[in-house]
């Protein structure tokens, strides 16, 4: 099929999430491989965004598909209520690879459902009902997960009790950082005001990530953990996106050296090439359930191929020093980023961690004014994302700010081949917005 065959069927009779389905306009991809993918007439695209956050280890890695392979003419599905032989090792790789004593593990279907039986768990084990999330934040869009999800997405659903929003460290590019005492304290007056023993946990992306990839405050993550062990409230790591090297570490809690109860993995476990979540939590936890009914249960739970998959993924993480490559790459994508700044007046603000990364565009340096307001768009957003596109550049765009979060696996050649089409679409970003 062509391109433009492949989207009007597409359009035709499959739905796009969060979007108007009219204003649908997709890239159709034929093929992918490293970190590109090309339509089906050959353009090819520097995928600077790794699809999703996602596909960690660049697209198309032989030794994962063979292993997918070699799993599903094994035996490709078994009732959770049996078990093989990729899913005991699995979990025994994260149990070895996950902070402190988080050794046991519930596999999801993705990050969302990890998130639901994370609160499920929490629910269980300490007889509360609520939950505190932040406002910018995304958690996934299943029932429980996005009610805890503060960003826009969640508007169009109606409220779930139990769920109590919390402001976040960060308040946009115009009003910058609270320093994490500030923001603690902040944080305990919620706490209080909402009764201490009426919250079963708190659940926050260690590094929230397409709320703007904010990097919390160094005290931040201690004193959240503080406050949690203080009031028997349990700490849920959301490390969906931020998890499997994103951020140079396994995983970014890492960073802080704080262990949560509890930690959401998907995505990068097996760098989307199929499907697997999972919610893994402390050993007192797991032990909980010993003799009480584990409040959870899916139909693809430790689906077999998953977990070959994610058993593959990991061990590209490690063959190839993915992980210590994303901390080196991330110091590259740093500098590139405060050279874009001192270039280009439309820059407001450049944040990363390793390779995940983000840069928020202002109309006027002194105002920080957002070059689009919350929740909506701009001529000169717009403009941006077309020329992205045209020039073969895929990343996510929105609201204001724009994303650099490429395969752990890219090299400096192209790493450098991204931020030269970013600095050619912010030269004309400039000019709009001065004229």
């Amino acid at each position: 099929m062509t391109g433009e065959e492949i989207v009007a069927l597409s359009k035709k009779h499959t739905i796009t999430e969060y979007v108007p389905q009219d204003s649908v306009n997709p890239i159709p991809v034929a093929r992918a491989k490293g970190v590109h993918f090309w339509t089906p007439e050959g353009k090819r695209f520097i995928d600077f965004n790794s699809q999703l956050m996602s596909v960690n280890i660049g697209h198309g890695d032989p030794r994962v598909i063979a292993a997918i392979t070699e799993q599903a003419q094994k035996v490709t599905y078994v009732t959770p209520a049996m078990t093989t032989e990729v899913r005991a090792r699995l979990g025994a790789k994260l149990a070895e690879l996950a902070p402190g004593d988080i050794d046991a593990f519930f596999f999801t279907n993705g990050g969302a459902e990890a998130n639901e039986n994370a609160f499920k768990i929490a629910r269980a084990v300490t007889g509360r009902q609520k939950i505190l999330a932040r406002y910018r934040s995304y958690h996934g869009g299943t029932a429980a997960a996005i009610a805890a999800t503060g960003d826009p997405r969640g508007w169009s659903q109606p409220p779930m009790p139990g769920i109590v929003h919390v402001l976040d460290p960060y308040h946009g590019v115009a009003r910058g950082w609270d320093d994490a005492a500030t923001s603690l304290k902040y944080l305990e007056e919620v706490i209080q005001l909402e009764g201490p023993h009426t919250i079963a946990a708190f659940i926050l992306e260690t590094v929230t990530g397409t709320n703007g990839v904010l990097v919390p405050p160094d005290g931040y993550m201690q004193g959240v953990r503080a406050l949690c062990d203080k009031h028997g409230i349990l700490m849920i790591a959301d490390e969906v996106m931020s998890g499997f090297g994103r951020t140079g570490k396994w995983f970014a809690i890492e960073h802080w050296g704080v262990v949560p109860d509890m930690i959401t993995m998907a995505k990068g476990l097996t760098s989307s090439y199929i499907p697997l979540g999972a919610v893994g939590v402390r050993r007192p936890l797991a032990d909980h359930f010993k003799d009480k009914m584990f409040p959870g249960g899916l139909t693809y739970s430790s689906h077999p191929v998953a977990c070959a998959a994610a058993l593959a993924t990991i061990a590209v993480y490690e063959e190839d020093g993915l992980i210590d490559r994303a901390a080196k790459t991330g110091t590259l994508l740093a500098s590139l980023h405060a050279e874009l700044s001192a270039k280009h007046p439309s820059v407001g603000v450049t944040r990363c961690i390793g390779l995940f990364g983000v840069i928020e565009l202002v109309r006027n340096r002194q105002t920080l004014e957002p070059l689009a307001p919350l929740n909506g768009t701009s001529p000169e957003m717009a403009a941006l994302g077309k020329f992205f596109r045209e020039e073969g550049l895929f990343t996510f765009l929105r609201w204001h700010y724009f994303f650099t979060n490429p395969p752990l696996c890219i090299t400096e050649p192209e790493l450098r081949e991204g931020i030269e089409i970013i600095d050619r679409g912010l030269a004309i970003t400039d000019k709009a917005v001065q004229s």
